[in-house]
């Protein structure tokens, strides 16, 4: 979505009087509760996609439908398995054409959710039971569903892991497809809504997430849900803020509150007051100038006003994402992460695929740089096929270059992809969540190895490409003058690297307080590395979500950075900071803020600055 576009929507959803007057509250599926003024109301989540959406509630209302239960006479089960085949048929109908909508607005790699649905719902394993008991116990075909369905929900919700909770959800979206057509009862479709609202949900299923009407829908909140869902990843791309894990956000909103969802500070407010409602919309129009003013910057330079020059990268998850890069004025592509593919097929994909991936990445770069970091699957984000044990602690448990290593058939039909297009293309390879010095000669060596098979084979393999690590926990960046003599280069994952060293779930609401960059501990660890690369001569970048957070830019230069890579957007406000500030003014603040004892401080004087350098961006950023 252009800026022009979400200024467009976002006008239209702040239209309070006229949205007021002509919105009805008898939306099927909404809530039909009597409604109870409480004032102003404020309720936390997790932010997913930033923005500010002023609007009115449509409340989703989910539940798992009643389903009777009797058993079918012998000479009528024929019949009644028939009735199941014709739902199954006409859900699988539905899942295709939910996935060509998806292919259409959100793009080939969100449809891929709707193709591992599909599989599953042609998936013997689950569908064996369901003829059974309908053919042999006389099962009626709904009850059948129903009891096979949430055989496996519940089970999925039983292990903890928050993997297998997504896993649920994708098998209790299947589960309404199906009873919605052998029951006769469907639920009104949210391609329906036909005027700006804020969607308020226990939960969305993908399904729900990608029939949204994107025309109408300007925010999102829900009860559930994490920020690497399926969900979140295709509300995520309708380019508007959402915020997941709100709890219980559904027994305070009714339809028709008035609603802002604030996807910066991850706050949704009910019914706000005249003073509250009028502050957001002054930064709603501030922020949408904003954004307009520094997409029309995209093409200048990220040149300090004395001249130096900082490299501005992107993060992408799919090749697609370059049209935005070269949009935005990137400068190449600095985190290519590699899952997605892996997290929404129903089979593991091939060697062929991957390449053809990595391939078109390389090609619309059109010699721009490349950086592409080997799988991070494992117990947080892990194949979705996998039927792996859940782990107690997911964070410090098989995963990343750990999986990698211990999945080495499919560890080296990535590498056999990645140095094919190494041979076509320019492009560098970096390694994640790298702890130790064995485990990063280990993957050297596999890496090695599968590059002197290719040369075997007869493939030109460079010799000479740039072999990288991320630096994302504290032994890492501790060690990294050690590090630093086997590798070309490091790129500092700070999401992670946070989280590790205060010891934090970024994604548990509750202790959220405590993840922020500008605690000191991550400051010195990101210092150290800077260090120990140019001493070394090792180039150095960053990507975590401070990349991109302009409140932190000045501070990153000054440390000693001279790469960022951040999302596409992103880019022209971060060029807008570089532009008006001097290296010596980044140094002095990085020597100021260095010797700071409290992250509150330390943010206090960061965000001080930002305001300085940048007025009109005044509230405009996340900072933590």
């Amino acid at each position: 979505m252009t800026v022009s576009e979400r200024s467009e929507r976002g006008a239209a959803a702040g239209s309070w009087s006229s949205l007021y007057l002509g919105f009805s509250s008898t939306h099927s599926g909404g809530h039909s509760r009597p409604r109870v003024v409480t004032g102003m109301k404020t309720i936390s989540g997790i932010a997913v996609a930033p923005g500010i959406a002023l609007a009115q509630a449509f409340v989703l209302e989910q539940f798992r439908q009643r389903v009777p239960h009797h058993i079918v006479v012998p000479e009528e089960r024929d019949g009644e398995l028939e009735r199941f085949e014709q739902a199954l048929s006409a859900a699988q109908a539905d899942l295709a054409a939910d996935r060509d909508r998806a292919e259409r607005d959100l793009g080939h790699e969100a449809s891929k959710i709707f193709e591992f649905h599909l599989g599953l719902l042609q998936d013997p394993t689950l569908l064996g039971p369901i003829r059974s008991k309908i053919q042999e116990k006389g099962t009626n075909a709904d009850f059948a569903v129903a009891s096979s369905f949430s055989r496996i929900i519940d089970q999925f919700n039983a292990m903890g892991s928050q993997v297998f909770k997504d896993k649920a959800r994708d098998v209790l979206d299947l589960e309404r497809r199906v009873l919605d057509h052998l029951m006769g009862r469907s639920e009104e479709r949210l391609s329906r809504l036909n005027q700006p609202v804020v969607l308020i949900a226990h939960e969305l299923t993908p399904t729900q997430a990608a029939s949204m009407g994107i025309d109408h829908v300007v925010g999102l909140a829900t009860d559930a849900g994490g920020r690497t869902d399926h969900t979140s990843i295709i509300a995520a791309a309708l380019g508007v803020p959402v915020i997941v894990g709100c709890h219980a956000i559904t027994e305070h909103v009714n339809d028709g509150d008035r609603i802002i969802i604030d996807g910066h500070a991850g706050k949704i407010i009910i019914d706000p007051d005249e003073e509250t409602l009028a502050t957001y919309e002054r930064t709603r129009d501030r922020l949408d100038r904003f954004l307009t003013e520094t997409a029309q910057e995209a093409s200048a330079d990220a040149v300090t006003l004395d001249g130096v020059q900082i490299t501005l990268l992107a993060n992408i998850e799919f090749p697609r994402e370059i049209d935005q890069l070269v949009k935005f004025g990137g400068d190449g592509v600095g985190l290519y992460r590699t899952e997605f593919l892996y997290l929404t097929s129903p089979t593991e994909p091939t060697e062929e695929e991957l390449y053809e991936q990595y391939i078109q990445a390389i090609q619309k770069l059109d010699g721009r740089p490349l950086t592409i970091r080997t799988l991070d699957l494992g117990a947080d984000k892990h194949t979705q096929q996998q039927a792996l044990e859940p782990e107690r602690n997911p964070f410090l448990g098989l995963r990343s270059i750990r999986h990698s290593l211990q999945h080495l058939p499919m560890f080296r039909r990535q590498l056999r992809a990645i140095l094919r297009a190494a041979a076509v293309g320019s492009l560098r390879v970096m390694f994640p969540l790298i702890t130790t010095m064995t485990e990063l000669k280990q993957a050297r060596m596999v890496l090695n190895d599968v590059a002197d098979d290719l040369r075997e084979e007869g493939v030109d393999v460079p010799f000479d490409i740039p072999i990288g690590m991320m630096i994302e926990v504290p032994s890492a960046a501790l060690m990294a003058s050690t590090f630093a003599k086997e590798v070309d280069f490091f790129s500092i994952g700070t999401n992670d690297l946070i989280q590790y060293t205060v010891a934090v779930d970024r994604s548990n609401e509750r202790v959220a307080n405590l993840y922020s960059a500008s605690n000191p501990a991550v400051i010195r660890l990101v210092k150290n590395v800077i260090r120990a690369a140019k001493r070394r001569g090792v180039d150095t970048s960053l990507c975590g979500e401070i990349a991109g957070d302009i409140t932190y830019t000045m501070l990153l230069i000054g440390l000693g950075l001279r790469s960022l890579s951040l999302v596409p957007s992103q880019i022209p406000r971060v060029k807008q900071v570089i532009r008006r500030v001097t290296l010596e003014e980044c140094e002095r603040l990085a020597r100021r803020v260095g010797a700071f004892e409290s992250q509150r401080r330390i943010l206090r004087v960061l965000r001080a600055e930002t305001t300085r350098v940048l007025p009109e961006a005044d509230g405009g950023w996340n900072a933590g």
